[in-house]
């Protein structure tokens, strides 16, 4: 398309986006954002009809996740975009490169009572994402636009809000300009490498810590062995490491034993993590050695964790260079036999809080294909497996971890699937988060998708019972009336079953990914007895 050929700016930010590689958009049409319509089919996208807005904001969040690639959301004044708001802030803290596009009234300040009016839109976006902005402009449009796609790849990915004025939307433009600029994230400097490599020789219990923004690190695991160096992960850093390492003693942080072992440490190297409450469940990581953070945020490199060296660089760019500059073996005082023995007690410790799960839980793990994607809910089910469930790839196990939204799963699921057509994908969630989003099962339905939704029914909203039994409250609204999920499945188009026992499981999964529809798969505690 020519850059002199004028089109209504709603078409044009369409073949702007297809220009920049974005290839799906989900959303819902109005009228006050319906020139964003216009082009989407011209421009060769792909357009995912949700049930909802917040289920558009998880399905592009999900797609994120699973391909790596801004999901982008299209959403409509007001009331579209408050909708959205719950899943900008989940992307928000769960560093994910959402990009949600809405419309905007062109004067608020002079006229009242229009349709979807808001005192401040723009504002109200903006405490739930990075920056949340008003484009006046063609120009302005694409600029924040390019903007947001370049800060995906240069910055910590984080949710961005873009407001158009429909009159704006509705008027001609020029088409944007081609983006010549190519973005990368910051390397380590040979100084940093120098000083990190130094204080590894030099330590005898050296210990990773890896979060989720050190997951495209590919031989992790390798270098851990040839240096003999413990490790930990995040819930998100699972897989990075795997779990039959000998010296790698899992996703427990949030154990509050886990102190013990990481005191034990004479270094300690955090890479690609916040060590945020929701890592690590205390105001600090429980070190008394030297810590080097690893990090592309540099507000996590000057929080309270008080690391003694701060490299501001990308993970798989530090582990490269520390590659090369540790190319022989090393040998430190930790054992397999160590690691053994409070992988075996955390994991008692497990079994004894949440009695019944974990069998379920290993019944699932075993059933799933090796390459499964895994999308999450807020449920005790989840809870469980992201201690003891080691995942041999990472990136692969995606959770609504930070702002800990219920009815995440079902619609991130969708979006996974979407981006990754053919490769097998999966929901788990809680029979209350359920609710939250079941209809977008006709979403899931509409497209043919093979999308296996383990719901894990337990009557009620277990957590909240034990933490109010734990806090001496008697537990009150945990118990809300359920529909028969597997009928509310059918009604919608989709397949259910019920297994009677859980080893049933290999066959009903494989079922289900073979499926031309979602299938919903009906667990409770009675299954695992």
């Amino acid at each position: 398309m020519s850059d002199t050929q004028t089109r209504p700016l709603g078409a044009q930010i369409s073949h702007m986006l297809k220009s920049r590689g974005v290839e799906v958009i989900f959303g819902i049409p109005g009228v006050h954002n319906q020139e964003m319509y216009r082009g989407i089919e011209e421009a060769g996208l792909t357009h995912v009809l949700a049930r909802h807005e917040q289920g558009a904001g998880f399905m592009a969040d999900g797609y994120a996740r699973a391909t790596g690639r801004p999901g982008v959301a299209y959403v409509i004044t007001g009331p579209g975009l408050c909708n959205t708001m719950t899943p900008m802030g989940q992307a928000y803290s769960d560093s994910v490169p959402l990009l949600v596009l809405s419309s905007c009234l062109d004067e608020t300040a002079a006229r009242k009572g229009q349709l979807h009016q808001m005192k401040d839109q723009r504002a109200a976006a903006e405490t739930v994402c990075d920056w949340s902005e008003v484009a006046h402009t063609p120009q302005a449009a694409y600029g924040l636009i390019d903007r947001a796609l370049t800060e995906f790849v240069t910055r910590r990915p984080r949710s961005k809000h873009l407001s158009i004025p429909i009159a704006l939307l509705e008027a001609g433009a020029v088409a944007a300009k081609p983006l010549s600029v190519t973005a990368k994230r910051p390397a380590a400097t040979a100084e940093d490498v120098a000083l990190l490599s130094a204080q590894l020789r030099a330590a005898k219990r050296p210990l990773f810590v890896f979060g989720g923004g050190a997951v495209k690190i590919e031989n992790a695991a390798a270098l851990l062995d040839r240096w003999q160096a413990a490790s930990m992960t995040t819930y998100a850093g699972r897989g990075i490491v795997a779990g039959d390492a000998p010296l790698h003693f899992g996703s427990c942080l949030a154990r509050a034993s886990s102190v013990d072992v990481i005191a034990q440490a004479d270094l300690v190297i955090a890479i690609g993590t916040e060590l945020a409450e929701v890592d690590i469940w205390r105001s600090a990581l429980g070190h008394s050695a030297a810590m080097i953070r690893v990090d592309i945020d540099p507000v996590v490199l000057a929080d309270q964790q008080a690391a003694q060296t701060c490299i501001l660089a990308d993970a798989t760019s530090v582990m490269a260079a520390l590659d090369q500059a540790i190319p022989e073996a090393l040998h430190t005082e930790w054992t397999a036999q160590q690691t053994a023995i409070w992988r075996t007690r955390w994991r008692s410790e497990i079994d004894a809080e949440r009695p019944g799960i974990l069998s379920v839980v290993d019944a699932v793990q075993a059933a799933l294909p090796k390459d499964a994607m895994i999308y999450s809910d807020m449920t005790q089910f989840a809870y469980a497996a992201k201690e003891v469930w080691d995942m041999d790839r990472p990136g692969h196990w995606h959770h609504p971890y930070g702002f800990g939204t219920l009815g995440y799963a079902t619609p991130a699921a969708i979006g996974g699937a979407i981006g990754r057509p053919g490769l097998p994908t999966v929901a788990i969630i809680g029979d209350y988060g359920f609710h939250y989003t079941l209809q977008e099962l006709g979403v899931a339905v509409e497209l043919g998708l093979p999308l296996p939704i383990i719901l894990w029914d337990n009557g009620k909203l277990g957590e909240i019972e034990d933490s109010m039994t734990r806090a001496q409250i008697a537990p009150n609204a945990v118990v809300a009336h359920n529909p028969d999920f597997c009928k509310l499945a059918e009604a919608f188009g989709a397949l259910a079953t019920a297994p009677d026992s859980l080893a049933d499981l290999p066959k009903v999964l494989t079922e289900a990914f073979n499926a031309d529809r979602p299938t919903l798969i009906y667990l409770t505690p009675q299954t695992a007895r």
